[in-house]
């Protein structure tokens, strides 16, 4: 059974940081792209972050540019985000993804991503 589980969220202050991780069990972690998304209450959810299966190719939402890094250590099936200067505008839910399919290059589209976690949840204070 593949299971993904987020980790990391929690309370911070504007402009300061957070790490995420999200762990992968059940299926081989590093042939699949990853991706990571958000909601925020009342709004749809969006792509904020995504990588390939090797970790060499990202992509990311205009909205965090500049001050998130996504990554993953295949040797520990574990994808990371790293959020610094943080904005009450990224309060959100975060999930991470799997890939549908092995080798890819990862995609801000989530009909792309099989597997989801239940999400972590970040509040960022004014």
């Amino acid at each position: 059974q593949v299971r993904l589980a987020e980790s990391g969220g929690g309370l911070v202050q504007a402009g300061g940081s957070l790490r995420l991780s999200c762990t992968l069990s059940g299926r081989t972690f590093n042939n699949y792209a990853m991706g990571w998304f958000r909601q925020a209450p009342g709004k749809e959810r969006e792509f904020v972050a995504s990588i390939n299966w090797r970790g060499k190719t990202t992509q990311y939402a205009d909205s965090v540019k500049g001050r998130f890094t996504i990554s993953r250590d295949n040797t520990k099936n574990t994808l990371y985000l790293q959020m610094n200067i943080l904005k009450t505008d990224d309060t959100a839910a975060y999930y991470c993804a799997a890939d549908r399919r092995a080798f890819g290059l990862g995609s801000p589209i989530p009909d792309e991503y099989e597997y989801w976690g239940q999400g972590t949840q970040v509040t960022v204070s004014s």
